[in-house]
């Protein structure tokens, strides 16, 4: 899903010029905002099809502004909560608060840009779910199921999944899939190596078959003979 538009409401700068990068690498414009009084000002004057919202923010904190949207001025936008937070209570409060999702920092990037995506499907009323063979992928949910077992994936390694899934019976390239994580700037490490090893832990390992295929000196692909069925539109 290309050319949403996104408001990212983040007082860290770092972590924002990063964030905002990644989200416009995979196809998308941010708007920025550093305080929750800019938050407010800019939720209610543009059209967002998304908002992540830090939690902490000096002046109005990202609680305080989530629940001014949606009593006050009646934005439905979905909203992905950004915390370091980790209890239970303080999800609890932000869902209370009208927040649609909630992501523990630190977190994966893919993970993040999958969740906003999935969201913007919610609102749109677009369900994209992926059959095949005994795989099946959920891109709304953000779950995967093989021979109907549910199977536990990084942000990261199910995005690799996705793209193999979405481009099935075709050989996807190392750099397909390197500009599919990270844009045009992949780490320097052999990060994709270990991802695909996660995803064949996670994905492979407890069944007979392998499905995640390396193709020497072209890519990867998934080993299944059945093509991809989706429900709905494809990303």
């Amino acid at each position: 899903m290309n050319n949403l538009h996104v408001l990212l409401v983040e007082d860290h700068r770092t972590l924002a010029e990063t964030t905002g990068a990644y989200i416009e690498a995979c196809g998308h414009s941010v708007d920025y905002a550093a305080d929750g009084l800019v938050a407010l000002h800019l939720a209610v004057t543009e059209r967002y099809d998304v908002i992540v919202l830090d939690l902490m923010l000096p002046g109005v904190d990202g609680m305080t502004v989530c629940k001014r949207l949606r009593t006050d001025a009646k934005i439905a936008t979905p909203i992905i909560m950004l915390t370091a937070r980790d209890q239970l209570d303080d999800k609890l409060s932000g869902f209370e608060a009208g927040a649609d999702d909630y992501l523990i920092k630190p977190f994966d990037m893919p993970e993040l840009a999958a969740r906003i995506e999935a969201l913007a499907r919610r609102s749109k009323g677009i369900k994209v779910r992926y059959e095949l063979a005994e795989l099946t992928l959920d891109a709304e949910t953000l779950e995967v199921h093989r021979q109907g077992q549910p199977i536990a994936l990084t942000g990261t390694a199910f995005e690799i999944l996705r793209v193999l899934m979405r481009e099935h019976p075709k050989v996807v390239s190392r750099r397909a899939l390197e500009q599919a994580l990270w844009g045009d700037e992949p780490p320097e490490s052999d990060a994709l190596r270990s991802h695909l090893y996660k995803l064949r832990q996670a994905l492979d390992r407890p069944f007979e078959k392998p499905l995640v295929a390396t193709m020497p000196g072209r890519g990867y692909r998934l080993d299944v003979a059945e093509n991809v069925k989706s429900n709905g539109r494809r990303t």
